[in-house]
């Protein structure tokens, strides 16, 4: 009877353990859409890339998989420009893709909610993303948010305090990595330091370097021809060259863009007659991410001896700054 009870116990562990759900699981419908095909993106530095497709059958499909921990993750059907945001963890997941209104909506995920939850405070002002993270050390998705939108938002030592409460079980994960390396850069691009050396390709194809520009004051401006803020900064910026150009100021444009024929006409359009550089790299340039920039517009004003002045000036802290200095 004993080594009965035994086999049958064993059995059902044997079975138990088969069942049980490895990786993820996302049963999904597509409002909008009967037919065609959807793509899970996965997320790195702000940027989405296919991962893997799946046909829409009925206005249905499916994903399986596994992932190592709870990411930030996207969904992509039909003409939609941008890809729904949700994150992905190794559970079972019902999903409800509007192709139309490009939304998600996301159930048996506890990582997803708490993605959702914050999905609009965040871009809140007076939202504390240091109680966020005080309250969810463990959680990928606080430091998602501390990663994407508070490096340039928070001052270096802010940044850092709020790093230190991440839970160090999260050392690994990618956005916790990607911040270290943006603190790091931040600590060598504070006012007062050496400018960073670097030569980019100019519109002709021809690699300029900084340090050509020794013996003026220089404003690095990083923008890009598809953001809507760098444009209509863009006058300032004009105004502020032509006014102290003839003086030894000068601005060198620091573009990332990807198309070059959408960032030679916004350069012709806006008429920004100072160098601009770019490798057309989008946000996979180096040179943004070795001065930390995390967002556009940005700038870095330096004096004649490549001497960081000020950082992030723009409308009238830049007039008034240029004003001082001239």
């Amino acid at each position: 009877m004993k080594c009965f009870l035994f086999a049958v116990f064993a059995g059902l562990l044997f079975v138990s353990c088969q069942q049980a759900p490895k990786g993820y699981v996302i049963n999904g419908e597509v409002k909008g859409q009967s037919e065609g095909m959807v793509y899970l993106q996965s997320f790195r530095n702000k940027m989405f890339f296919d991962t893997d497709s799946a046909e829409i059958i009925n206005g249905m499909f499916s994903f399986t998989g596994e992932i190592e921990e709870p990411l930030l993750y996207g969904l992509k059907a039909g003409d939609m420009r941008y890809p729904a945001q949700f994150f992905l963890e190794n559970t079972t997941m019902d999903v409800v893709l509007d192709a139309n209104e490009e939304s998600i909506l996301v159930k048996g995920s506890s990582a997803n909610d708490l993605f959702l939850s914050n999905a609009n405070e965040i871009h809140e002002k007076g939202y504390s993303i240091d109680s966020l993270v005080s309250n969810y050390p463990d959680s990928p998705v606080a430091a998602f948010y501390l990663y994407r939108y508070f490096t340039y938002q928070l001052s270096l030592d802010e940044l850092k305090a709020t790093r230190a409460k991440i839970s160090p079980a999260l050392a690994s994960c990618p956005y916790v990595v990607d911040l270290d390396a943006i603190i790091k850069q931040l600590e060598n691009v504070q006012v007062g330091k050496v400018a960073p050396e670097f030569s980019l390709p100019d519109t002709a194809g021809v690699s300029v370097s900084l340090s050509e520009f020794r013996g003026k004051y220089v404003l690095i401006d990083f923008w890009a021809a598809w953001c809507p803020p760098c444009r209509r900064e863009n006058p300032n910026v004009v105004e502020a060259f032509l006014k102290y150009n003839d003086k030894g100021f000068t601005v060198l444009g620091i573009s990332l863009d990807h198309e070059r024929n959408q960032w030679l006409k916004a350069i012709h359009d806006d008429n920004l007659t100072w160098t601009h550089l770019s490798d057309l790299r989008y946000w996979d340039s180096e040179i943004p991410a070795l001065y930390g920039v995390r967002g556009i517009p940005a700038n870095v004003l330096i004096d004649p001896e490549g001497i960081i002045l000020a950082k992030n000036i723009r409308g009238e802290d830049l007039r008034r700054t240029l004003e001082e200095l001239f």
